[in-house]
This record gives C-alpha cells, sequence and structure tokens, in this order.
C-alpha cells in the first residue's frame, strides 16, 4: 500500500474543517510529503493552505533550511511563515526536550484561532514514543504517545500521517522527485530516539516484521484505556470534593481503593497544573501525607507546588513569597490592586451600611501589609478585640492562607482583614457609605 493525498484527505474529514490548515514544515522528507500532498488537495478543501518553519538556532546550516524551505513554498504557491526560538537546553535538560517544547511553545502562540496545526509524525515515530515512555516507566497517560488531534493554543494540533509508514512516505517523495533535506543530527546515536531508531527497532523488525503497526495499535489502546481512567479521575474528583474550593475530602480519597487514590490525585493534580507528579512524588503524599495525624501540617513540594493537609482536606497549592519577603503598598482603594507575590487582586465595591467607612478608606496612610504574629481586631458586632489567629482558626482558614491575607492599615491601625473581617471602630454605620474590600484568588473568577 503506498501513501496518496486521498488518505491525507480521510484523515482531515475526521474531524471539522478549520479556517486554514498550516504544515509545521522543517524542510525534511516527512513534513515535506505531508505539505505537497495537501497541497494538491487545495481544490477540494474549502480551507485555505499555509507552512510555517521554526529556526531552532542550533545548526549552521539553519538558515539555509529557512531559505530553502521559503523557496519550496514558493514553487508550490503556499504561504510561509517562520518562527525563531531561543531552544538551548538548560543544565540538564534533554537537547530533545529542550527543541520540542521551544517548538511548541512558539506555534501555540503564533497559531491564528481556530487554524489547524499539521505535523508529520507517522507510524514508526509512534512506535518509537511508546518505547521511549515504556523505557521511562509512563503510565497509560505517556503510553498512549501521540495523540491524532489535540489543542494547541487557540487553534488546533493534527497528526494526520500517524497511519502511514515512514516507507510510504520515502517512497512517495521518490516518486515525485520531492527535494528535501537531511539534518545530520538524525544519525546521532547519543539522542535516544535515534539510538532507537538505528540500533533497536531494526533488531526487533527483523524478528517482528509488523512491529511498528502493532506498537502503534497498543498506543491507540492505551488511549482509549488512558481517557477511561481519566473519566474515572474526574468522577472521584467531584465526589470526594472538600468543603473549601479545589479542596478534597481526606475521609472521601481514603474511602477509595488504593489505586483510585493514586488515579484521583494524579487528576487533580493534573487538572490543576497540567503536569502529572512522579511515582516517587505521588507515593509521598499518600504515605505522609494522607495518612499524618488530623493536629499534624505535612506539605509535599515539587516543581514549584505544593500538597497540604489541614483538617480533613487536602489543598494543592503554589508556592509563594514568604511574607517578609512581600513588599508593603500604599494603596488609594480607587481602583484594584494585584498582589501576584500572593497570588490575587484587592478590589473595592461601594456599598451601604457594610465594610469600611467610605472616609476612613479615602483618607491619607491606607496601607497593604502582611501577618507577621500578635495582630488584632475587634470584628464589627463583637465585644472584644481578638487576636488574628483565633479568629482564623474560627473560620476555618488554613496556617499558610493565613499569611497570604492582606491586611488593611489606615493610619497605621488595623482596619480590615481583605475579604473577612472590618475592624472597629472603621466599620460602616447602617446608612453610611462604606467600601467592600474583596480578596479574590488568581483562579477564582474562572
Amino acid at each position: 500500500m503506498t501513501f496518496s493525498p486521498e488518505q491525507l484527505l480521510q484523515q482531515l474529514r475526521q474531524y471539522p474543517q478549520p479556517p486554514a490548515y498550516w504544515v509545521a514544515y522543517s524542510g525534511g522528507l516527512d513534513s515535506h510529503v505531508l505539505l505537497h500532498a495537501l497541497a494538491s488537495l487545495r481544490g477540494r478543501l474549502d480551507a485555505g493552505i499555509g507552512a510555517v518553519h521554526v529556526n531552532h538556532g542550533l545548526q549552521a546550516d539553519a538558515p539555509h533550511w529557512e531559505a530553502h524551505c521559503r523557496r519550496v513554498c514558493e514553487g508550490l504557491g503556499i504561504r510561509h511563515e517562520s518562527l525563531q526560538v531561543a531552544a538551548a537546553a538548560a543544565p540538564g535538560e534533554s537537547p530533545e526536550a529542550a527543541a520540542r517544547a521551544a517548538r511548541y511553545a512558539a506555534l501555540a502562540d503564533w497559531l491564528p484561532a481556530r487554524h489547524c496545526l499539521l505535523t508529520a509524525q507517522h507510524q514508526n515515530d509512534q512506535a518509537e514514543t511508546l518505547l521511549l515512555q515504556l523505557l521511562r516507566g509512563s503510565g497509560v497517560h505517556g503510553l498512549a504517545a501521540m495523540p491524532a488531534m489535540t489543542v494547541l493554543g487557540a487553534g488546533l494540533h493534527q497528526r494526520p500521517l500517524l497511519g502511514v509508514t515512514r516507507a510510504q512516505l520515502r517512497h512517495y517523495a521518490e516518486s515525485h522527485r520531492l527535494d528535501w533535506i537531511e539534518d545530520p543530527s538524525n544519525t546521532d546515536t547519543a539522542f535516544d530516539r535515534n539510538y532507537l531508531r538505528q540500533q533497536v527497532m531494526p533488531l526487533l523488525q527483523a524478528r517482528w516484521p509488523a512491529v511498528a503497526a502493532s506498537l502503534s495499535r497498543s498506543a491507540l489502546h492505551c488511549a482509549e484505556a488512558a481517557d477511561l481512567v481519566g473519566q474515572l479521575g474526574e468522577q472521584d474528583c467531584h465526589n470526594v470534593a472538600g468543603q473549601h474550593h479545589g479542596a478534597l475530602s481526606l475521609a472521601g480519597i481514603c474511602a477509595l481503593p488504593r489505586a483510585r487514590q493514586r488515579n484521583v490525585l494524579r487528576h487533580w493534580i493534573r487538572q490543576a497544573t497540567g503536569t502529572v507528579p512522579s511515582t516517587a512524588v505521588l507515593a509521598r503524599i499518600v504515605n505522609d501525607v494522607l495518612a499524618s495525624r488530623r493536629d499534624s501540617g505535612p506539605c509535599v513540594r515539587w516543581g514549584g507546588h505544593e500538597v497540604r493537609r489541614y483538617r480533613d482536606e487536602l489543598y494543592l497549592l503554589g508556592q509563594t513569597l514568604v511574607p517578609e519577603r512581600r513588599p508593603q503598598l500604599e494603596w488609594n482603594m480607587a481602583a484594584p490592586l494585584p498582589l501576584p507575590a500572593a497570588g490575587g487582586t484587592l478590589r473595592v465595591t461601594p456599598a451601604t451600611g457594610r465594610g469600611i467607612r467610605a472616609t476612613a478608606g479615602g483618607a491619607a496612610g491606607v496601607r497593604v501589609a502582611w501577618r507577621q504574629g500578635g495582630e488584632r481586631c475587634r470584628p464589627a458586632g463583637r465585644g472584644h478585640r481578638h487576636a488574628l489567629k483565633k479568629l482564623f482558626q474560627e473560620q476555618g482558614i488554613p496556617p499558610w492562607e493565613r499569611d497570604r491575607i492582606p491586611l488593611i492599615y489606615i493610619d497605621d491601625t488595623l482596619a480590615a482583614v481583605a475579604g473577612l473581617w472590618v475592624c472597629d471602630p472603621f466599620q460602616a454605620g447602617p446608612a453610611e457609605p462604606g467600601l467592600l474590600v474583596d480578596w479574590e484568588r488568581d483562579g477564582d473568577s474562572a
């Protein structure tokens, strides 16, 4: 069986047609075949066609490759765009992973809304990806390898050649006398994928000729399993939701079998961060946090995130600056005050008989500060002043959140705890104009 534009058309028609298709065109054989086949379909597609080239700047010949891509597109009468990225790997980072991350980040930022990016990964690429994920000890989401369709930025990303072999693409290229670029780095077996492609896959194929098709089929099975696992995680996440926004009930999680505990935690973290913790981090959450005493304050940190327990709920947090490093700020209360170091924004709403007296709030000397310990407040309606620590405990606010809640001082006196209490004597009278100070955390309005 040979590859033909008709096969490509059948794959494209599996999804709603976008305003335009853009081929991620490197100048190599695979993307050149995809571009050529797509160009031959332009009379049968009610969509624009273009190509986008990403220059990583990692090879001395990169400018020549970019010029080659532009010439090919001009010859086909196809619009061409070029993107420049900085793809140098950080210390300890895989060069392949760094280049891939930089490339897709640039493409996601550039891709017009609702347009579709086409990439030329094929069946052999899919088989290699599955093997790499197996060697990394990935779960079903990793073993699902590369999806045929996914969201990318404001548009879509489709891989229409996953059912086509590398040999079929080469036959097409040679039959149509295409002129493509051979990247010399593709022969460097220091890269894991190249080692698999050149050293491992030929051995497997000699014993099992259909190995690429079989592994690709396994990836499809894993994709279905990953979808089911995701649905179960979403259902369990809903069933064990805590009383506080984004929190999970400890009792609810512990009532699940151990495998579903890990699954719901993975789903919860993935939904919030877009990443999945390692097996070791997940084990620490299960063993150190779920199994901790009710009065303890366990915390597991990794990659800018942390999971904590307070009373009977689990919280997922982003690590923020400690209070000592957050500056105190002057505030005229006339406009919202973003406080990114604390993860939120202060907003003021006019009211009558509630909030800070408007005359007090409009006075000079309004300052936003942070809890240091020892602060006291007499909330409106109470007969005595109380330590903020006691008030926070009554409200069920976790200890780590207490230091992130802005305190409003007027003339160096604590006037309000944003979103919670106004302290006497700053409370507006029954018919007096007031200002409600709300503390809107990032993501609360989403």
